[in-house]
């Protein structure tokens, strides 16, 4: 099978060609990402594949279709990006890697967490110039904090888990209550109930019409003041011109993201010679009580082991007519 893999970066060949078995499909790299401005470079191609920050609306499914493509697959659990009832109406399929290491994201929340509570990247930076100062960094114990989930998923479900090994009263909100994750002494509340009792909040649902900007500034205001936020979901989840008012006033005390609403213009790219044109992004980075990742949550070797063989048998299931597995409908 002819694939097109867009937004390629080194480590997309390196696991997609390891898992590539006798080179069965032909892959073509290009670093370019899809939209509607690049689909002539999938002609005389079966499928593409992409990844978060493609864009594959109406019009760019219309010119895929146009052009012969029968199935789009995602290397990443979200799909948002996909027009699904474009792709449906053009009997274009649609597939994902639901599930690829739900431990990777849940660990990077946790080293959020402690990064800003610990301050250990300031510390970092401090003693490489031989200041051992302690001023400033102060922290507090994680222990019998309260910490509210928000998406109880396989992904929210390890960071659950991880949490109440560190002591934490874990509390949760998720329209389908997990039997498990009660057994282990998570409490489902209400979310106005989560807001104003978490001490930390922890982000891990899909972005779709009804969680995009959860957090605004209403939810802001029913915070317990003095919060920390963690985002390794998806960046439209935070109104991030309302959280940078709730740092300014002093409500929200931490964020940390590994995701942001505008990231397709940023993350994945090296823009230390450039002048970024985001001021919101600029305006959070001066935050001392903001910590940013470039969307590394799922970047480990045995995540990345994981997308790349599920990726690749959706392309085979594809191919030999086999039960979409892994696709994703309306």
């Amino acid at each position: 099978m002819k694939i097109a893999v867009f937004s390629t970066k080194p480590h997309d060949r390196e696991f997609l060609d390891k898992f590539n078995t006798n080179n069965r499909h032909e892959l073509i790299y290009f670093e370019a990402a899809l939209n509607t401005d690049t689909t002539n470079l999938a002609v005389g191609f079966e499928a593409v594949c992409v990844f978060v920050n493609d864009k594959i609306d109406a019009k760019t499914i219309d010119k895929l279709s146009k052009i012969g493509i029968k199935l789009i697959d995602l290397r990443c659990a979200g799909f948002n990006n996909v027009d699904l009832a474009a792709a449906k109406n053009k009997n274009i399929k649609v597939t994902r890697v639901p599930a690829y290491s739900p431990q990777a994201v849940a660990e990077h929340a946790v080293a959020l967490i402690l990064t800003l509570n610990r301050k250990t990247h300031k510390v970092y930076n401090r003693v490489r110039e031989s200041n051992f100062s302690l001023e400033n960094l102060i922290g507090f114990n994680l222990y019998r904090k309260t910490v509210g989930v928000i998406g109880t998923g396989k992904i929210g479900t390890a960071f659950c888990q991880i949490m109440l090994g560190f002591g934490c009263k874990v509390i949760a909100y998720d329209v389908n209550e997990s039997e498990t994750l009660k057994e282990k002494g998570v409490v489902y509340k209400t979310l106005n109930e989560l807001f104003k009792n978490s001490d930390i909040i922890s982000l891990h649902c899909p972005l779709n019409p009804k969680t995009k900007y959860l957090f605004d500034s209403k939810t802001f205001s029913k915070i317990k003041n003095g919060a920390m936020l963690i985002n390794t979901s998806r960046g439209a989840l935070i109104k991030t011109s309302d959280a940078i008012d709730a740092l300014k006033n002093g409500h929200l005390g931490y964020l940390g993201i590994d995701v942001y609403e505008q990231e397709e213009q940023l993350f994945f790219k090296d823009l230390s010679e450039s002048i970024i044109q985001d001021d919101l992004i600029e305006r959070l980075m001066a935050f001392h009580n903001v910590l940013i990742t470039p969307h590394q949550g799922f970047f480990t070797k045995e995540a990345l082991d994981q997308i790349a063989i599920t990726t690749l048998k959706n392309f085979t299931d594809f191919e030999e007519g086999l039960p979409l597995e892994n696709e994703v409908k309306l």
